[in-house]
């Protein structure tokens, strides 16, 4: 696990072993005879966490041989890392998506083929792109918890005051960028009230802004691809609005947003009036603006790129058994109750997201309060449906991308620019790190 040097810090190990010693006090301390009791690390608190305790508690009513216990875990995947490179891994964990091919690199996770072979899960119960999301390599290593698709949100309301039918939302690139030059409001001093969109909002997908002019961030194999054609076209529209509004104005607008979890968000505060978004946008609207209007579409395509439409990116929270886990039967009996149809309705319903599976009840249907939950649906099913990439350095590229759109988006560079640096930073990097992967491969079989 030639990684985990850059994670163990002599306070971060502190921490990761305080939380696993305290683990291992709950589920071991004065344990009677009875059921196997296993441990669970999982990311979420509020009202997320609640939904996965009652999943909990529901499998561990429905039988007496195992027994989870579920513990909420800030930066998950780093703690898991590191526990499990110590040998004291949680018996489950849950992670990102995004995760996965670094803890298979890592050798830090099992595969479960066995297990889902046994229990009769493959490909056909979830929708691709999911399914996808949890192999590399040939193989399984996770399966999914809750899953996501993002969407364009649009502030109907805004769209009426400035003539624009809320009924038609932009289905083009072009048709985006000129309905969000309408919807531009400023003061007196010049500075920007209101903005229509920005693609920097809220940030959190800035390296995949190609992927909506078809482009792709690697082959797949062995080369990066980050300044491909179709990804400076996706960086010069990025930039378009810099240049358009002024930088230095864009930035100061956006220093006035407020945390995405709270009644100042830029789009729930009616500051930018459309955003791309996930499925739990519902969530965070019905808590702190449930009078705001608004309504979810495609994301749009370029206007010359029609085989685009209905382009979204598809993540999930994933469940995983590190290697060295001491009950991995149970555990994955416990992940495969959360991806019956039972657990998992019960979950995504909870979380108010769509589910990942392709046997759907109807009640799940009726019952869900998101009024967008068939699009977010049909949209994971979209053959335009786009994850993170399978890259066991996907944390530094993501960050030399994030590095690019700040030059790009304060006009330092172009984007050609921008992304013939990061190409030549990343692909040193990829080739070494295949070539550790291939050296290692070697090693061990010829143990």
């Amino acid at each position: 696990m030639n990684r985990l040097a850059d994670l163990a810090l002599p306070g971060f190990f502190l921490v990761v072993l305080a939380t696993v010693w305290a683990s291992e006090r709950v589920v071991r301390e004065d344990q009677p005879p009875g059921p196997v009791r296993i441990t669970y690390w999982e990311k979420w608190t509020g009202f997320e966490g609640e939904a996965m305790r009652k999943v909990v508690d529901d499998f561990n009513k429905s039988q007496n041989r195992i027994f989870v216990q579920l513990l909420t875990v800030s930066n998950v995947q780093n703690k898991t890392m590191l526990a499990t490179s110590a040998g004291i891994p949680p018996d489950v964990a849950g992670i990102f998506s995004a995760n996965v091919a670094q803890f298979v690199d890592d050798r830090a996770v099992l595969p479960l083929d066995d297990f889902c072979r046994e229990a009769g899960i493959g490909p056909e119960d979830y929708k691709p792109v999911y399914w996808n999301a949890v192999t590399y390599r040939g193989r399984i290593w996770a399966l999914p918890s809750t899953p996501a698709t993002t969407a364009l949100h649009f502030n109907t309301a805004m769209m009426r005051r400035v003539g624009l039918d809320p009924n038609r939302p932009p289905r083009t690139i072009e048709e985006l960028s000129e309905m969000a030059d309408r919807m531009v409001q400023r003061d007196k001093d010049g500075r920007i009230r209101v903005a229509g969109f920005l693609p920097a909002e809220p940030g959190w997908w800035n390296w995949a802004w190609g992927y909506f002019f078809g482009g792709e961030l690697w082959d797949g194999k062995d080369r990066i691809t980050a300044n491909s054609p179709e990804n400076v076209r996706a960086f010069e529209w990025v930039q378009s609005f810099p240049k358009k509004y002024g930088p230095n104005e864009v930035q100061t607008f956006r220093s006035g947003f407020g945390n995405f979890s709270s009644p100042q968000n830029a789009f729930m505060s009616e500051k930018v009036a459309m955003v791309l978004q996930g499925v739990w946008m519902y969530n965070f609207i019905s808590m702190y603006n449930p009078k705001l209007q608004w309504a979810a579409a495609p994301f749009p395509h370029p206007a010359d790129r029609p085989d685009l439409a209905r382009t979204t990116i598809a993540e999930a929270d994933v469940l995983i058994i590190p290697r060295g886990a001491k009950h991995p039967r149970e555990a994955f009996e416990f992940i495969r109750y959360v991806n019956s149809r039972k657990g998992m309705e019960t979950l995504c319903l909870l979380q108010r997201k769509n589910s990942p599976l392709t046997d759907v009840s109807e009640e799940f249907w009726r019952e869900h309060p998101n009024p967008y939950i068939r699009l977010f649906d049909s949209l994971a099913a979209s053959p335009n449906a786009v994850g993170t990439p399978k890259l066991g350095i996907w944390a530094e590229y993501s960050a030399e991308l994030n590095n690019a759109f700040e030059e790009i988006g304060l006009l330092r560079k172009t984007p050609k620019e921008a992304l013939d640096a990061v190409t030549a930073r990343m692909q040193p990097k990829l080739d070494q790190y295949l070539k550790r992967l291939r050296l290692r491969e070697q090693a061990e079989a010829s143990r």
